[in-house]
């Protein structure tokens, strides 16, 4: 089994980011770890989309369980007619469950460093 390359790297080595903003290179971040994580269709199972929030967004997800906005976005991931999620799909499902998350409030209630 190849070693796989860290996103740290597979970011470096896009000419089109080397000068972008930290906006750009967090969109590129979730971009390649969907991509990595993603079958050859380039889409995420169910399983494979559940393990992915719990490894890289569970600061978001921490809490949320007992949420009945957090269980209403999950259980539409169940219901998913293909019962995999494309790149759009996954984008709308972090978007969503970030929206809801305790970690938001705690990110707007910091005072800017301006």
């Amino acid at each position: 089994m190849p070693k796989s390359i860290s996103i740290s790297k597979q970011l470096a080595s896009i000419k089109a980011l080397k000068k972008s903003s930290d906006l750009e290179k967090a969109i590129a971040t979730v971009a390649l770890i969907f991509r990595n994580s993603s079958d050859p269709d380039g889409k995420l199972g169910k399983a494979a989309t559940k393990s992915l929030l719990q490894s890289q967004f569970g600061n978001f997800t921490k809490g949320q369980e007992s949420k009945s906005t957090y269980q209403e976005i999950l259980s539409e991931l169940d219901e998913h007619t293909e019962n995999k999620l494309d790149f759009e799909d996954f984008m709308i499902l972090l978007l969503s469950i970030t929206i809801t998350s305790d970690l938001l409030q705690n990110i707007w209630s910091t005072k800017s460093m301006n």
